[in-house]
């Protein structure tokens, strides 16, 4: 419950960030971050593939 608080509350201060920045900033760092995922989702179901599971 603790973690889902501190979430909610970085999520905030976050949001409330990209507010005040500038329109190009926030696309810049929205792509970033869109890029970063799609990264880790290619990973993670290429490593799923191979067996190598930590459960």
């Amino acid at each position: 419950m603790l973690f889902l608080v501190a979430t909610l509350l970085l999520l905030g201060v976050l949001l409330g960030t990209v507010a005040h920045a500038p329109l190009s900033f926030s696309v810049a760092v929205g792509t970033v971050i869109a890029v970063w995922l799609g990264v880790f989702a290619l990973r993670e179901r290429h490593g799923r593939g191979r067996g190598s599971s930590a459960h």
